[in-house]
């Protein structure tokens, strides 16, 4: 691994945006060079201990899937790769920070959807569940617990929120009011096909999709891209399938130990309320998080 990044600092290109991982430089005005830190969120909330590794580990996941999916593997979406080197648009004294973490790649429309596809009911779903039968407007067969296994993945959107905001669930009515019929169902059409050709390729490895969420963007034709990152412990719950059990929470490969520990802390004596400063990460919980995504690096692709 090179070393750790917290944030990016290139001057030869100019910077567009921070994320809560990646920071993303202008490169002319067609292509974006994405650089993955090392930074983790969680609740929308930037931790200020870095990952180590983290964002290496997030790059590689992505272009594994992204080959998977897009037109070298089953060719479900195109992709907003270029193909280009990362290296070949930074000066020399900046490779390092983007060797291994970096993608260059088309430079889109995005559209304001968050694309969540469920295959099992975990997270914010379990808990809309228990309170009404349903998820995001998508009504579900009654007597399921946390963790079941859906009757068919469904797709429960949500809409993207500025910065430090949290993402609003959506109903699929709300898409097309946002950006029309067909654009909505062509999105949906497609992350549900993508997450379950992935949660096939997982299985076979070992590991459940209980969720992801997808982002698209228009090129200048119009045509829908797949963009961002795809199917990361940053962006999907990833389970070990031999000790899947039903009715509680199972051991993951995200980041879902960081926010069990975070539940739990107590900040001047109180639990914290999830909003900034976060609390300051203890170096068992950094290890224990760098490790849970080396596993799942290592198990997905051998």
């Amino acid at each position: 691994m090179t070393s750790v990044l917290h944030t990016s600092r290139l001057t030869s290109l100019p910077l567009l945006a921070r994320g809560k991982v990646r920071d993303n430089y202008a490169v002319g005005d067609d292509r974006i060079l994405m650089v993955a830190s090392d930074r983790i969120s969680a609740f929308d909330v930037i931790m200020g201990e870095p990952i180590p590794g983290k964002g290496e580990l997030l790059t590689k996941m992505a272009l594994f899937w992204f080959d998977k999916l897009g037109p070298r593997g089953l060719n479900i979406c195109p992709t907003h790769l270029t193909g280009e080197a990362p290296e070949s648009v930074v000066s020399a004294d900046e490779v390092e920070q983007v060797r291994g973490r970096s993608m260059l790649v088309k430079r889109l429309k995005p559209i304001p959807v968050e694309a969540v596809v469920r295959g099992y009911l975990a997270g914010s779903g379990w808990k809309e569940y228990q309170q009404g039968g349903a998820v995001c407007g998508v009504p579900l067969p009654p007597g399921l617990h946390n963790a079941s296994k859906l009757p068919e993945p469904i797709y429960t959107p949500a809409a993207k929120a500025a910065a430090g905001e949290h993402d609003e669930n959506i109903s699929f009515e709300a898409t097309v009011a946002m950006i029309g019929a067909d654009l909505a169902t062509r999105i949906r059409d497609i992350s549900i096909a993508i997450y379950q050709a992935a949660s096939a390729i997982a299985l076979e490895k070992g590991i459940i999709i209980a969720d992801t969420k997808f982002e698209f963007g228009l090129d200048a034709d119009g045509t829908l891209v797949l963009m961002d990152e795809v199917l990361t412990p940053d962006s999907s719950r990833y389970w070990p399938a031999e000790s899947y059990t039903p009715g509680g929470n199972p051991p993951s490969y995200d980041k879902q130990f960081l926010r069990d520990w975070l539940e739990t802390v107590r900040v001047n004596g109180k639990p914290w309320d999830k909003t900034p400063p976060a609390p300051h990460l203890p170096r068992e919980v950094i290890e224990k998080t760098a490790q849970k995504y080396r596993e799942a690096l290592e198990r997905l692709t051998g």
